[in-house]
């Protein structure tokens, strides 16, 4: 056995379910079995060892706590294992990546989530293929020290950057895509490493486990037939300090006066307004278009191509980094983790 030790963290979803075949129900799997069910686990060449929450969420209610909770895990076991597998529901998995890339700066070691859409016990199952790469991917390691230093999601033989993924499809193994941004790992005969594509890791830098996050943060779609009223209802919101507005295209919303006027007077008021495309894929370019022009003017920071789900992430920390209102702006349009060019 490799000295290699690899720390399995499992938070619910169905990868952790097995189906009682005697009723047909899920339970949740017991942790402890896991080289039972999972016996090719026996030929990595690294020791696993697993935690699990206490009581297992389904990942529709994942929360800024757990989210926290995860880090203060890693962080416990940061020294004494060389990587990190988060077992994770596939509807928030892409939620989750972005908040820990943000979370865990001047990461040395791999944070890989993965998940599965059929259960671990399921005959044609996609959990085994998921976790058995997942853990040689955190396992992975060049002249001492691990290949992958960043936050990752594995699915279906691709490892994506964690905080440029979305989730595109709940019935397809592939579930995930990261349309703006090419996958790190693609896994066949070989694993093959696209180093080029990986985080540049900051030399001498200490790790760094951040635990505050503010959820005073909206997202408004944008909408045709989208109204004033609708729009006063998100911007009179008690506490709100972000409001992540999704537009049309490359970053085109209504010209309409009281649309205008509204987004101004929030900026105005100290709401930071941020801008991202509703595509699924592509950037925003404020004042290419005349529909945007205006936005460019009013000082509506640009998202350029991170996805919605990092933007949401990336607000919250900042928030609760406290960053300051007059340099929030210049850090938001800054990559911090590689969730935006």
């Amino acid at each position: 056995m490799n000295d290699k030790k690899i720390l399995l963290i499992y938070t619910g979803g169905t990868i952790g379910m097995v189906k009682d075949y005697a009723s047909g129900a899920l339970r949740a799997f017991n942790f402890d079995e896991l080289l039972k069910n999972i016996p090719e686990l026996n030929q990595l060449d690294c020791s696993i060892d697993t935690v699990s929450f206490q009581e297992p969420i389904d990942s529709s209610d994942m929360g800024t706590s757990d989210w926290v909770r995860i880090v203060e895990i890693i962080e416990a076991y940061y020294d004494s294992h060389d990587g990190f597998v988060v077992l994770h529901g596939s509807d928030t998995m892409s939620y989750t990546a972005a908040a820990l890339s943000f979370l865990l700066e001047n990461l040395s070691k791999p944070v890989i989530l993965t998940g599965s859409q059929l259960p671990i016990g399921d005959l044609r199952t996609d959990a085994k293929e998921n976790l058995i790469t997942s853990i040689q991917i955190a396992a992975l390691q060049e002249r001492g020290r691990s290949v992958i230093r960043e936050v990752g999601l594995y699915f279906e033989y691709k490892l994506y950057r964690g905080n440029r993924t979305t989730k595109i499809n709940a019935e397809h193994f592939q579930a995930f895509a990261s349309l703006n941004y090419p996958h790190l790992i693609e896994s066949g005969v070989h694993l093959n490493v696209f180093k080029e594509y990986l985080l540049p890791h900051k030399k001498n830098r200490k790790p760094k486990f951040h635990k505050q996050m503010d959820e005073n943060v909206a997202v408004l779609k944008i909408f045709p037939g989208l109204n004033q009223r609708a729009l006063d209802g998100v911007l009179k919101t008690e506490g709100l300090r972000v409001l992540i507005v999704e537009t049309y295209g490359s970053g085109n919303a209504p010209t309409a006066d009281w649309f205008i006027d509204s987004i101004k007077m929030a900026i105005k008021n100290g709401l930071h307004v941020i801008n991202v495309t509703q595509c699924s894929g592509g950037s925003v370019l404020m004042g290419q278009y005349e529909t945007s022009t205006q936005l460019k003017k009013m000082q509506v920071i640009s998202g350029k191509d991170i996805t919605t789900e990092a933007a949401i992430a990336k607000a919250m920390y900042m928030l609760g980094s406290d960053v300051s209102d007059a340099l929030f702006k210049t850090v938001f349009e800054t990559e911090l983790r590689g969730e935006m060019h």
